[in-house]
């Protein structure tokens, strides 16, 4: 258990925990607490919040926010992000040709645009955020990263290798029920006002997956991470207008 926890945290995050050897077991065990991660993110957002909210206005604590995030987790599924615009944007609906485009490490127009919409947007949802709900700011973390469970779990794998192969080679039911239970317990606490945005969360990356599943035959590690991102935004944005 703590070997899959630490795997989490070191994979979803730059927080120098150490790991030490880790199975492509132990990174499939680590899919249910990632929802734990996202309540340790969640919970520097908040109090960085409530460190810069007086000194800066709503719009500069979002930008601060919004890069202290994309700081803390490598960029990793920003990147996904990017890479997921560029395959879109270039594959031509060819799925070999997309396959290659998402394995590049280069960034392309397409990418570039996806990449700054997103940032805009977040950085527009948090500050709405931050004069609505602050509690959201703990909680989308939590609901985007156990979103993309499902994901893992329940779609074919598009590679027979890659990053985020080990994840789905060895995940089942007993994972996702794992992560539910653990976003349950991080997030239930907010109640009913945590329940759409949520759901929200939950719709978009499903909704990313359905969409690419049909292009690729299988999803990747990019659509994962573009798959946090986007449940992130949605549950800020459902969140912002309660």
């Amino acid at each position: 258990m703590l070997r899959a926890l630490t795997a989490a945290f070191s994979f979803l995050t730059r927080i120098p925990i150490a790991a030490g050897s880790v199975e492509p077991r132990d990174l499939a065990r680590s899919l249910t607490w990632f929802p734990a991660v996202g309540a340790a993110l969640g919970a520097v957002l908040v109090a960085i919040a409530h460190l810069l909210l007086g000194p800066l206005s709503p719009a500069m604590t979002a930008v601060a926010l919004v890069a202290v995030l994309a700081g803390l987790t490598g960029g990793l599924h920003l990147d996904g992000v990017a890479d997921v615009f560029d395959a879109l944007g270039g594959g031509r609906g060819q799925r070999d040709r997309m396959l290659a485009i998402l394995r590049d490490s280069r960034i392309g127009a397409h990418g570039a645009a996806g990449l700054v919409l997103l940032l805009v947007a977040k950085v527009v949802a948090t500050a709405e955020i931050l004069e609505r709900a602050t509690w959201a700011l703990y909680a989308a973390p939590v609901a985007a990263r156990w979103a993309v469970v499902p994901l893992v779990v329940a779609f074919p794998y598009a590679r027979p290798e890659g990053l985020g192969k080990p994840f789905h080679g060895h995940a089942g039911p007993a994972q996702l029920l794992g992560a539910t239970l653990v976003a349950a317990l991080a997030i239930g606490w907010l109640g009913v006002a945590a329940l759409l945005p949520a759901l929200a969360a939950l719709a978009a990356a499903l909704a990313l997956a359905v969409w690419l599943h049909r292009h690729l035959g299988g999803l990747t590690g990019d659509v994962y991470g573009a798959a946090i991102e986007l449940a992130e935004l949605s549950f800020l944005v459902v969140a912002g207008l309660s």
